[in-house]
């Protein structure tokens, strides 16, 4: 069951700008907020009891109301709750008779000199979060590897809060501050977690990846068996597991990609999947695969017309203008031309190619062609190049709203 309490900061719009990564984690899924990240947008945070609730009956289906907070411990000080052993915040919350003894984590903000408990996280008595949370505040301000050693070992604790806010922290490190200390890992840890049928499928990717770091070449082996055990489904992660696959036995796992990528039978989910691999060489590991392996992969998926406008896109943004005369054949396939996202690809790279070089007589021709038949197309495309390249506006996010897991 989930309870939302919509904090006043929601009401008002008031947004909090957050940043990403240059480089995130590339095999890790979208992170959202870590919980040691929102201690810097709380005033304070508190965890202890609820109790004595009392109901608005003004609004007897809202949560207008109070309730009292026994602190039991203070994980983020303030002026406003100093030596205090009990407050009263500004909601109802109803007693959970099937978790009479569960504690409350809870984030606050002040507006007008009010306490709004916007953030709310109801555990176990016994729950590790508390000192799980004071430890991450703790580690933020020392170095990356530090941070990530310290979240590694809670990425499988039986306490999902914890578990999966330590897997957030790994999602919004760079990939090198995850390359510095995967480096240091204990393999057999991870191949442990990978041989779990409990472990959850999102953390397949990750686990993969740092085993390439940090493993012996048996590992390969293991990893390897891993993708061809039928019982086990790792589309969700199989990109990283892959790319750990590779650093381990560059040669052996390379070809393992490219029966993936060269066979259109294959399921799209695995086909993209080793398109991410792929990606992953040719930006941030080019030591390991040459730019001639990661073309040929490339070449082979442009040839497959469901997902032939990803790597076309791909190459775009690579600036691979010596590609223009293989792209621009797929205008003139009939298995192609039924697609129209990837006519749209093809325009796009004809687009950014001939404005890179004005030389380059075939984009020329293309664009030219295109424009007679629909300028307007070719102007939004050209717009749209443009907004790509700007640099990006960091997100916004709003304050969550006071739940109950």
């Amino acid at each position: 069951m989930t309870r939302c309490w919509l904090a006043p900061a929601i009401a008002a719009g008031l947004l909090f700008s957050i940043a990403g990564p240059a480089a995130a984690c590339p095999f890790c899924g979208p992170p959202g907020q870590t919980l040691a990240g929102e201690v810097s947008q709380a005033d304070f945070i508190l965890y202890g009891s609820l109790g004595n609730p009392q109901r608005d009956m003004s609004d007897p289906t809202a949560i207008k109301g109070t309730t009292e907070l026994t602190i039991d411990m203070v994980i983020k000080p303030h002026p406003l709750v100093k030596d205090k052993k009990k407050i009263t915040i500004p909601r109802y919350v109803a007693p959970d008779p099937k978790n009479a003894n569960g504690k409350w984590l809870i984030f606050f903000n002040i507006y007008n000199d009010q306490i709004d408990p916007y953030r709310g996280e109801m555990v176990a008595a016994d729950s590790k979060l508390p000192q799980y949370l004071k430890g991450a505040i703790e580690v933020r301000a020392k170095d990356s590897a530090t941070k990530l050693r310290y979240f590694f070992d809670y990425l499988e604790d039986p306490e999902l809060v914890v578990s999966s806010d330590a897997y957030a922290e790994f999602g919004t490190a760079d990939y090198k501050e995850v390359r510095a200390i995967a480096e240091k890992l204990p393999a057999a840890t991870l191949v442990k977690w990978l041989k779990d049928p409990n472990t959850r499928a999102t953390r397949f990717g990750l686990y993969g990846l740092m085993i390439g770091h940090c493993g012996k070449p048996e590992d390969a082996k293991t990893l390897r068996a891993l993708l061809d055990d039928p019982e086990r489904s790792y589309i969700s992660g199989i990109d990283g597991i892959l790319a750990g696959y590779i650093m381990l036995d560059p040669k052996a796992g390379w070809d393992y990609l490219m029966g993936i990528v060269g066979n259109p039978q294959k399921e799209f989910p695995v086909r993209y999947a080793a398109l991410k691999t792929i990606r992953f060489y040719w930006e941030l590991r080019k030591d390991v695969i040459t730019t001639k392996q990661v073309l040929e992969a490339v070449a082979a998926l442009m040839a497959q017309p469901d997902l032939a406008d990803m790597p076309i896109e791909d190459l775009r943004k690579w600036r691979c203008w010596d590609q223009t005369p293989v792209i621009l054949a797929y205008a003139q396939q009939e298995s192609h031309k039924a697609y129209p996202i990837v006519n749209r690809a093809i325009l796009k790279f004809a687009i950014a190619a001939a404005a890179a070089n004005p030389a380059n007589a075939e984009a020329v021709a293309f664009v030219a062609k295109a424009r007679a038949k629909d300028p307007k197309k070719v102007e939004f495309l050209e717009d749209l190049i443009k907004d790509e390249e700007k640099p990006a506006v960091p997100a916004a996010t709003t304050a969550g709203g006071f739940r109950k897991p």
